[in-house]
């Protein structure tokens, strides 16, 4: 359906359109229909989609007053109509009785001398009112009268003469324009209305427009769905029947916006923003945003997570844990018992038994499995470093500090996992403020005064006695019981023997595809295995099986070979010597990297993690 109409009062004006629009407004759709009639012409009209009417007179007043949602062009009578109308009309007399609507009178007295007539006016204000004054005028002795097409029909009833005031083509084409011009404004302002409309049903907020008189104006989805109410029904209401709570007065009162108020609706508490709609200096009403504050948790969780993702992923679960006996069944079971709970968990072991991948296993079996993992070693870096790592700093909080800043690894963590790996080796100061993360649940980043809520779970771990470091003053009393709420023990190797052979066969398995071949121990060399010590546990026992397949060249593994290989392993792990000018080596290499211990490690041959040690031993400091 054709969004513009031309609406014809006659046959001769809808032949006139037809022959005016041919080839230009083709797109027009013509129709016929005077006064009432032509309201019932103009609903079907609308009711197909028309958007703009083109009409004059008496119809266009009665279409404009039947409330019809629509848009009314009048064609507009021209001088030149007036003027071709006025000189048929002289052939009966100069006195001319003008019976038509104000718009066809309006301004014609000021031909009356050019043209040499006598204009008498008659008003009409409705299509009633036509024929008594018809009447009136030839009662007061006018020669003929001129009017539009209602006006002729009378005159012609009662044999008067009568010159109907015909649109000429320069009117109807200057309506057609005029109609093209609104229809392609409404267009472009209805694809702007839509889009606003897009973009408030789909915004993750709930959105309520209040007038100055407090009526409900817009009510989008989001708000439908937080407050349990129709947002159809709730237009037209007054909003303290839909949230009494709001109190809006005072910011309809002052035009002040109030930001950020946490209020509760339907039994959800939800983040509030009031703001005043100011228009020439006056509040003509208040935009409402408020969003479940459960949902702003949990986008914020998942922007962290998208944003900081760096690998923080756990990937052991029990089923990777190679096991036989019943100790470490049994160790498995009381991990999943541990997991089950949101409880801090103090995993114990000596080196290489595994810790890590317990706590990964213990992760991915949680509640928490669809968090981060945010893994680190405490004794890898000094304690400021380590702090800045943890608890993240805001920009120039430190000389050489990031200048945007950045996250620290609990942030990172938030509803996952952090596991403090040689939590033992934590500097002094930073368990103090770790103790005060594990209280308060909160975490406030280096040269910050801001705390940010985190919910994180925390695993730490070690190989040493806390308990007797805790004695010698070297580890904090509180922040040991705070971590140590639920005890994990991993039983060295030498203490589960049973579970040597298969995790032998294991690594074996695991090396077959690089190597290309398949090899299998022998009864004796089982035996070797079995009685060693392992000392390293699990990483030396993988160790030596990777040592044995580089260098093994038959299908079956001796009990010579493992003998030789473990006599080097022993050597190779005899402690190191340092020497006695190697305290002055170090030294000199910090100052030569202005403090950067890894440029220092690499210029000494040596790993982050080994410097860092001998620093301790050796009782550097660089400042």
């Amino acid at each position: 359906m054709s969004r513009i109409a031309f609406l014809a009062p006659d046959d001769n004006m809808f032949e006139k359109a037809r022959e005016v629009f041919h080839g230009v407004h083709d797109d027009i759709l013509i129709g016929k229909g005077l006064l009432s009639q032509g309201v019932n012409v103009a609903a079907s009209m609308v009711s197909s989609g028309t958007e703009v009417i083109i009409t004059r007179g008496g119809t266009a007043q009665a279409i404009r007053e039947s409330g019809l949602e629509v848009i009314v062009v009048e064609i507009p009578v021209t001088g030149f109509d007036i003027i071709r109308t006025v000189e048929k009309a002289k052939l009966y007399g100069s006195r001319i009785g003008v019976v038509a609507f104000p718009y066809m009178i309006s301004g014609i007295e000021c031909l009356a001398p050019i043209l040499g007539v006598d204009f008498r006016l008659y008003p009409l204000r409705n299509e009633y009112d036509t024929e008594s004054q018809v009447l009136r005028a030839f009662q007061d002795g006018v020669d003929s009268i001129i009017g539009g097409v209602i006006t002729d029909v009378v005159a012609h009833r009662y044999n008067r003469p009568c010159v109907l005031v015909e649109s000429g083509a320069e009117g109807i084409l200057q309506a057609a324009q005029e109609a093209e011009r609104i229809a392609y404004a409404r267009k472009l302002e209805q694809t702007k209305t839509n889009l606003f409309r897009a973009v408030l049903d789909y915004a993750y907020e709930g959105i309520i427009s209040v007038d100055s008189e407090f009526s409900v104006t817009f009510f989008n989805p989001v708000a439908q769905r937080i407050t349990g109410v129709d947002g159809v029904g709730a237009v037209g209401k007054r909003i303290s029947e839909i949230w009494p709570d709001l109190n809006l007065e005072q910011v309809i009162l002052t035009g002040k916006d109030d930001i950020g108020q946490i209020l509760k609706i339907n039994e959800i508490d939800v983040l509030c923003n009031k703001i005043a709609i100011v228009v020439n200096g006056n509040v003509v009403g208040v935009v409402v945003t408020f969003q479940d504050v459960n949902q702003i948790q949990q986008m914020d969780a998942r922007v962290r997570r998208r944003i900081y993702d760096s690998g923080h992923t756990a990937s052991f679960c029990f089923s990777d844990i190679e096991k036989t006996g019943q100790v470490m069944q049994q160790t498995i079971n009381i991990a999943k018992d541990f997991a089950l709970t949101h409880s801090s968990i103090l995993v114990l072991g000596e080196t290489g038994t595994g810790k890590e991948v317990f706590a990964q296993s213990m992760h991915n079996y949680s509640s928490r499995n669809k968090g981060p993992f945010v893994a680190i070693n405490c004794a890898a870096l000094p304690g400021q470093i380590l702090e800045s790592e943890l608890f993240g700093y805001v920009g120039g909080a430190f000389t050489s500090a990031n200048p945007k800043g950045k996250l620290g690894l609990f942030e990172v963590a938030h509803e996952g996992t952090i596991f403090l790996d040689e939590i033992a080796e934590m500097d002094y100061a930073v368990q103090g403020k770790l103790l005060r993360v594990l209280q308060e649940k909160k975490v406030m980043r280096l040269g910050s005064d801001r705390v940010i809520p985190v919910d994180v779970r925390i695993i730490a771990a070690t190989n040493k006695d806390l308990k007797q470091l805790v004695s010698d003053n070297k580890f904090r009393a509180d922040l040991y019981y705070r971590l140590n709420v639920l005890q994990l023990r991993i039983a060295p190797l030498r203490n589960r023997k049973e579970d040597i052979g298969l995790l032998s066969e294991y690594f074996l398995r695991e090396h077959a595809g690089i190597i290309k071949r398949h090899i299998k121990l022998s009864p004796s060399a089982l035996k070797v295995l079995v009685e060693y010590s392992w000392p390293g546990n699990i990483r030396e026992l993988k160790n030596l099986i990777e040592r044995v397949i580089a260098v093994h060249k038959q299908e079956t593994i001796d009990a010579d070979v493992i003998r030789l290989m473990l006599a080097d392993q022993q050597d190779d792990i005899a402690p190191v010597s340092i020497m006695h000018d190697e305290a002055e080596e170090i030294r000199k290499t910090l100052i030569l990297t202005k403090g950067k211990y890894s440029e220092a490690a690499k210029i000494l041959g040596m790993s982050r993690s080994t410097l860092w040690r001998k620093l301790r031993r050796l009782g550097i400091k660089y400042s």
